[in-house]
């Protein structure tokens, strides 16, 4: 800022620089270089007052009041210098807002060329002639100010042309440090990206290892699950080769052990035949001299004489058979029994030696046949079935058949005395297998009587002379030997009983179109030989309770009032018999027959022997052969 005759320096300390002469008419214009702002207020004051005392001016324009600037604090005057900090914005800022100001008031300005008050309003002319007011500057003063304020442009135009050049710097900067954080994003970017490339390559790799690691675990686990399985099958053979010729053994040994037992108990037979041989011909011999002595008798007691002779030939011969008191049975039923057991003696023989030399196992065979037997049940479909495959199972080409027939022999036996047994539907079974494999009958039959001597029937009486101890009599009545000791009564009994409700199931099976080779006529004797040859004990007792009530319907049907007359005779004799042997253990068999006998059981189908849903006996059945069937011609194999 320019005054008439003075400097003003801005961003320092206020410092008024002479311009012009030292003093004008008294006044110093020239004032102290270093003079504070209240000195320069003062002085501007005094100033003020001496031009307004000695000028023309009129009233308006002169000064009424002396320049006061307050310091916004106090009212008194201060003695620290006054200190301007303007920005450069705010000089331009103030420049523009100064001329906006001298539009609406009159300014006046100093020119060192002369005293007078420049100004633009119509006063101006006021105002020539005033040239008192301040004097002349000198023209060297005057080209200095304006020297100094074309420097200060120069030097206002230099600063903002490097205010230019920083920001134009400082634009590239920026725009410098952009492309460089671009360049750094995508340097970060490609290089993530080959990260990722690297850990998917390694994890490749990874898995790539482990998956050969997993493979060679398990290779070796296989291997060894091999050598393990091999191992297994290894003692596996072996075991079974252990068994096969434990089993051998022990059916060589229980083959000797029956064989020793046949013979001991053929020998008995023997000895008991020879025994009674011997009474007959005594008694024969006897009868014949009392004929001889007799027919000296009258002619007219002739015929008399003729029938008591016959009366007392039967009489002794009772009593003979009697007196024997070890073996009691017909004859005739020991010749069956002995053709029976030496029939299934052959058979064995020739299974045991085809056993030896046969390439194949039969055990698989024979434990199918078991497993057949123990499914059979009271139901038509069911008994057809097996029946259909044990037949198809005999006429196998890989099999040899006596060595199956004689295994279905045993086992249809063995299975009756087993809980849950169906004797009618086994019955059935046997039926119809044997009607096409005829002499698997006399191997059933032959079974049936080493398991039970009743089913001849036969029975044993102790003698000292016959057995060598009580162990072997309890042997030959069929008692079985575990660890050396022989089984309770009870549990033979027990047996005893399950072995005669199959025969007696047997006896009275009828099929229709189907031949049963031991029917109702063999149980017609059977019963017949029993009553006429048997003494009455216990063993007897449960052997004839199960048998009637087995087949007592089937025998009344077919026989009526001759089966009432051998149901009579139990009732007179062979009860009365029974009582008179005064045996505890005999109360209850004694009860069931008498039950049997009042009740007329006899006169009830016995429950099982209807098959469920339909009879067997009212199915037709071709009296042909199976279609799958061919009938041996008898010939071992």
């Amino acid at each position: 800022m320019i005054f008439k005759g003075f400097q003003i320096t801005i961003m320092g300390v206020i410092k008024l620089e002479p311009r012009c002469p030292q003093r004008i008419d008294g006044m110093a214009i020239d004032p102290e270089p270093n003079w504070k702002f209240d000195s320069l207020l003062s002085e501007l004051n005094s100033l003020e007052t001496k031009l307004s005392s000695s000028t023309n001016v009129p009233a308006p324009f002169a000064k009424s009041w002396p320049r006061y600037i307050s310091n916004g604090k106090s009212s008194g005057k201060s003695c620290k210098p006054f200190i301007m900090r303007v920005s450069e914005d705010e000089i331009y800022d103030t420049e523009s807002e100064g001329e906006e100001d001298r539009s609406l008031v009159a300014a006046t300005r100093f020119n060192c060329d002369a005293i007078y008050l420049s100004s633009d309003s119509d006063d101006e002319s006021t105002f020539k002639d005033q040239s008192f007011l301040m004097d002349e500057v000198r023209i060297v003063e005057g080209a200095l100010c304006e020297l100094a304020h074309e420097h200060h442009l120069e030097d206002k135009e230099e600063i903002r042309n490097k205010i230019s050049a920083l920001e134009t710097d400082l634009r590239s900067g920026s725009e410098k440090s952009t492309s460089a954080l671009t360049q750094v994003e995508k340097y970060r970017e490609a290089r993530n990206e080959m990260d990722r490339k690297l850990d998917t390559q390694y994890q490749r790799k990874i898995a790539e290892a482990l998956d050969n690691h997993l493979t060679a675990v398990q290779r070796d686990h296989e291997l060894r699950s091999q050598i393990e399985e091999r191992k297994i099958r290894s003692d596996a053979a072996y075991e079974e080769a252990k068994r096969r010729e434990k089993a051998l053994q022990e059916e060589k040994i229980r083959q000797e052990k029956s064989k020793a037992e046949s013979e001991a108990r053929l020998r008995a037979e023997e000895a008991i035949r020879a025994a009674l041989e011997a009474e007959r011909r005594a008694v024969k011999e006897t009868a014949e001299r009392q004929a001889i002595e007799t027919s000296t008798r009258v002619a007219a007691r002739a015929a008399q004489e003729e029938d008591a002779g016959r009366q007392m030939n039967a009489n002794s011969a009772k009593k003979s058979q009697s007196a024997s008191n070890v073996l009691w049975a017909a004859e005739s039923a020991l010749n069956l029994e002995q053709a029976r057991i030496q029939k299934l003696k052959e058979v064995d023989e020739g299974n045991q030696a085809l056993r030896l030399t046969y390439n194949k196992d039969l055990s698989s065979y024979e434990k199918l046949i078991g497993r057949l037997i123990r499914q059979i049940s009271g139901s038509t479909e069911v008994v057809r079935e097996k029946s259909r495959e044990i037949i198809k199972i005999f006429n196998d080409r890989h099999c040899p058949q006596f060595v199956m027939v004689a295994a279905f022999a045993k086992l249809v036996v063995s299975r009756c005395t087993s809980p849950n047994t169906d004797a009618f539907a086994c019955g059935h079974v046997i039926v119809l297998v044997t009607s096409q494999v005829p002499h698997a009958m006399d191997l059933l039959l032959a079974e049936f009587h080493r398991a039970c001597i009743y089913s001849v029937p036969k029975h044993i009486t102790y003698s000292e002379s016959a057995f060598e101890c009580e162990e072997a009599y309890y042997q030959a009545l069929g008692y079985r030997v575990s660890d050396g000791k022989l089984e309770s009564t009870k549990d033979y009994l027990t047996r005893l009983e399950s072995y005669m409700e199959l025969y007696g199931a047997l006896i009275q099976t009828e099929v229709q179109g189907v031949q049963n080779t031991h029917g109702l006529k063999d149980g017609w004797a059977w019963i017949a030989r029993f009553l006429n040859t048997l003494p009455a004990n216990r063993y007897t007792a449960v052997a004839l309770s199960a048998f009637l009530k087995m087949a007592g319907f089937a025998l009344f049907r077919k026989y009526k009032s001759q089966f009432m007359k051998v149901l009579s005779n139990i009732s007179n004799n062979f009860l009365q018999e029974l009582k008179a042997c005064e045996d505890p253990g005999l109360n209850a068999t004694i009860l069931e027959i008498q039950s049997y006998l009042e009740d007329k059981r006899f006169l009830k189908e016995p429950v099982g022997r209807a098959l469920q849903n339909s009879l067997l006996s009212t199915v037709s059945i071709p009296e042909g052969p199976d279609p799958d069937y061919h009938r041996s011609s008898g010939r071992y194999y």
